[in-house]
């Protein structure tokens, strides 16, 4: 998308997570346009996937964004659209609803559609995206399709080290693992990389704390479960939490978690 057809008088800079203010663009709506835009979203064309292209089903995590719209007028407003922490810095008040748009150039000409992976028609992308207020007169750069989620069996073949099963000198980390998200493909190459290079040395590989998220995730991606489907990082997979309040629940699992964090920090670092 072209940077320079935006209007960016119905835009505003928020900035998020530490990055610069020009790493993303968002796209405030009000109810009104939020409602034309999803009431159009639904109706639209869809491409009809050849044989070849068909799936036996979508990543929950990953939906096409007219899915996503499908299942309700507010689902989008609890998905790529929830305008929860991103406040008009023009009024102070939350939008309806916000379409964020994150830099793909260094000059800040492409910007892309966060979240909008999408099936249809590139005819409709460009008639219903173009009522995304500020996307009026964008020029679109490359069009939105779904991608192919690619993720061995991993419950089957791995173990908690990453190492395969059948061929322990070989080791995986990532997407291909079923572990969603950026951050998790990264701690999980740190970890696979380490226990290859223990196992170079003499050593034993290690094993992530489980009540830690990234040894939750990693449980979950290798113990035996009948339907199988990637996961990304969240509370819900760390085992063993006791009933309590939300606040205190989370302040547990973040306190033991790197207590946990710590040791195995240790046990690595006292290896010679």
């Amino acid at each position: 998308m072209d940077g320079d057809s935006l209007n960016y008088d119905k835009l505003y800079f928020k900035d998020r997570f530490g990055y610069d203010d020009s790493a993303y663009l968002n796209a405030p709506m009000t109810e009104e346009e939020y409602r034309r835009f999803w009431e159009e979203l639904i109706k639209a064309e869809i491409h009809e996937p050849k044989e070849f292209e068909r799936e036996v089903c979508y990543f929950e995590a990953c939906l096409p964004i007219e899915v996503m719209a499908k299942r309700g007028f507010e689902t989008l407003l609890y998905g790529p659209l929830r305008p929860v922490g991103l406040e008009d810095p023009r009024t102070g008040k939350l939008p309806f609803a916000v379409v964020q748009l994150r830099r793909e150039d260094a000059e800040g000409k492409a910007w892309n559609l966060v979240g909008f992976q999408t099936q249809l028609k590139i005819s409709e992308q460009i008639r219903v995206f173009r009522l995304i207020p500020g996307l009026e007169n964008a020029e679109f750069l490359r069009f939105g399709a779904v991608h192919r989620n690619t993720y061995i069996n991993s419950p089957e073949l791995l173990l908690p080290t990453f190492q395969l099963k059948k061929e322990p000198r070989i080791l995986f980390a990532g997407q291909i693992t079923g572990t969603e998200g950026y951050v998790p493909a990264i701690a999980g190459g740190h970890i696979a990389g380490l226990n290859a290079a223990l196992l170079a040395l003499g050593y034993d590989p290690v094993v992530v704390p489980r009540h830690t998220m990234l040894g939750a995730l990693i449980e979950y991606i290798t113990t035996p479960k009948k339907d199988f489907q990637p996961m990304n990082a969240n509370f819900g997979i760390i085992p063993d939490v006791p009933k309590m309040k939300k606040d205190q629940r989370i302040r547990f699992i973040v306190e033991r978690a790197l207590r946990e964090m710590e040791n195995f920090a240790e046990k690595i670092s006292s290896l010679k």
